[in-house]
C-alpha cells in the first residue's frame, strides 16, 4: 500500500483552504496547510509535499517570493491560484518557476485536472529513452532528470534546475529529436488532452527552457521553433 500523495495548500483565506482541503482529502490526498509565505517555506522543508497550490497575495513574503525562494533548492511542482488574471502576473509567476496558473474563481474539476496533469509530468518516464543526451552547451540525464551545463570540452560546469513542466517539455521534444512536434501535440503530451491550457504557458515555458539551456537563447541551436507549425529539438551533432 502506497502513501497518499501530499499536497501543500498555501492561502491566507481560511474558507479557501478548507474547501480545497475537503475536496482533496475526499479524493485520497494527504493535505498540509499554510497561511503565510514563511510558513509555506517551512512546510516544504519539513513535510516534503508532492505538489504545492500557492496563492500569490500572501501576507509577509508574497507568492512570487515564495516561488523564487523554493526554486533555489527544490523542484516541487507549483500551481498558482490567484485572482490576478493579467498576462504580466501570469508571465511573472511562470518565469519565477511556477508550473501552472489557475485564476480564481475556478471550478474544482478544472483544478483537479490540472493537479493530476502536473503530477503526471513528475512521474513521466520512458524506458526506451537514451540515458543521456549531449549537446555542445548542456547534457541531459533523462533517467535521473538532471541537466548540466558543459564547457567546450564537455566538462560539467553546473547543474540547471528545470521545473517538472519544463522537464516534460524537454523530455517529449528530446524523445522526438530531429522531428517536428506540433504545438497541439506538445500541449496534449504535457498538459493532457482533456483541457486547454492558457496559450501563454507553452510560450513562456519554452522561453524559460532556452534561457536555462541554450548558449544563446535569442538564437537557439537546440530548441527550435518552426513558425506556424511547432517545435523541434536538435542535438547539433
Amino acid at each position: 500500500m502506497t502513501d497518499p500523495t501530499r499536497v501543500l495548500i498555501v492561502d491566507d483565506e481560511r474558507p479557501i483552504r478548507r474547501a480545497l482541503s475537503l475536496n482533496l482529502r475526499a479524493r485520497g490526498y494527504d493535505v498540509v496547510e499554510a497561511d503565510t509565505g514563511e510558513s509555506a517555506l517551512e512546510a516544504i522543508a519539513t513535510t516534503k509535499p508532492a505538489l504545492m497550490l500557492l496563492d500569490l497575495g500572501l501576507p509577509g513574503i508574497d507568492g512570487l517570493e515564495v516561488i523564487d525562494a523554493v526554486r533555489g533548492w527544490s523542484t516541487v511542482p507549483i500551481i498558482v491560484l490567484t485572482v490576478r488574471d493579467d498576462e504580466i502576473s501570469k508571465v511573472a509567476a511562470l518565469n519565477a518557476g511556477a508550473d501552472d496558473y489557475v485564476t480564481k474563481p475556478f471550478g474544482m474539476a478544472e483544478l483537479l485536472a490540472r493537479l493530476r496533469a502536473t503530477l503526471r509530468r513528475v512521474q513521466q518516464t520512458d524506458d526506451q529513452q537514451a540515458p543521456t543526451i549531449q549537446t555542445a552547451s548542456f547534457r541531459l540525464d533523462v533517467a535521473n532528470r538532471r541537466a548540466q551545463r558543459v564547457d567546450g570540452s564537455g566538462r560539467d560546469t553546473g547543474e540547471v534546475r528545470l521545473t517538472p513542466t519544463e522537464w516534460a517539455i524537454v523530455d517529449h521534444l528530446a524523445r522526438h529529436r530531429g522531428r517536428l512536434v506540433t504545438q497541439r501535440q506538445l500541449l496534449e503530451a504535457v498538459w493532457g488532452p482533456h483541457y486547454d491550457p492558457d496559450p501563454n504557458l507553452l510560450r513562456v515555458h519554452m522561453a524559460h527552457i532556452r534561457r536555462k539551456l541554450e548558449a544563446n537563447p535569442s538564437r537557439p541551436a537546440h530548441f527550435l521553433t518552426e513558425p506556424g507549425m511547432g517545435f523541434r529539438f536538435e542535438t547539433g551533432d
